[in-house]
């Protein structure tokens, strides 16, 4: 079957909604907004930088649209941090100079929305452990995906529910219910475990030209143009995502 229609009216398991416009990308925003940069700006770009800021920002985005937890973006994180500490000691000095009041609240004020992307994602991040904790405690591939930190968090997170459960609960029920992750002993699969649903619909948007290439599940073929908005299940881009073709919306 040759490749799908680039407007589909309902979506469907196999067949994605595409809206047929493009939206600017990223790079070409942020390329807009620096032509009418003074030079007196020049100086203060030094401090944080824009590509920086805006793969924090994908990397916010996909991460909170996701329904799984993504791969920490450790080098990222690392560059932030000491661009959010060089900031701090830059606007402090700032202040203390005599640089017009003004000036100053506007760096500031960058900061904090540099912070608050950073603070976001994290926070994010840490939600979806709480809420898939055992999951991920028994799925080493997940783990891979965590910080060292987060890890600890995810393994101190399930052992003390694991605890709490069965000192509240389980020590109060039948035998053959005191499985944690079983409805029963006789179950055969962890039956109890909330996991992240992949069928779920996304509105992504995808980097570069892609395709044609199969859905999962189905014969449909799916090209995607840049910058091109579409609803599809997420397991079907899943990889795609993971490899930064596509971008989650």
């Amino acid at each position: 079957m040759g490749p799908i229609s680039s407007l589909c009216v309902n979506p469907t398991p196999s067949q994605p909604f595409i809206f047929n416009h493009a939206i600017p990308s990223d790079d070409r925003m942020a390329s807009e907004a620096g032509e009418g940069s003074t030079a007196g700006m020049d100086d203060y770009e030094t401090l944080i930088s824009t590509t920086d800021v805006e793969l924090l920002k994908k990397a916010w985005r996909n991460e909170k649209a996701a329904p799984e937890i993504l791969r920490f973006e450790t080098s990222l994180i690392q560059r932030i941090r000491g661009q959010i500490q060089l900031m701090e000691e830059n606007i402090e000095e700032f202040a203390g100079s005599g640089i017009d009041p003004l000036t100053v609240s506007l760096y500031q004020m960058d900061l904090d929305r540099t912070q608050y992307l950073f603070r976001s994602y994290l926070r994010i991040r840490l939600q979806k452990i709480e809420k898939y904790m055992f999951h991920i405690s028994k799925n080493p591939e997940v783990q891979s995906r965590l910080s060292e930190q987060e890890k600890g968090f995810a393994i101190r997170c399930a052992d003390d529910m694991e605890r709490h459960l069965e000192e509240s609960v389980l020590s109060k029920l039948p035998d053959n219910y005191q499985d944690i992750v079983k409805q029963s002993i006789i179950s055969e699969e962890s039956d109890m475990i909330p996991e992240p649903q992949l069928d779920s619909f996304v509105v992504c948007k995808s980097r570069r030209f892609l395709g044609p290439f199969q859905l999962d599940g189905s014969d449909e073929l799916l090209e995607m143009k840049p910058d091109e908005l579409c609803i599809i299940h997420y397991k079907s881009i899943r990889e795609r995502v993971q490899e930064g073709d596509i971008d989650l919306v």
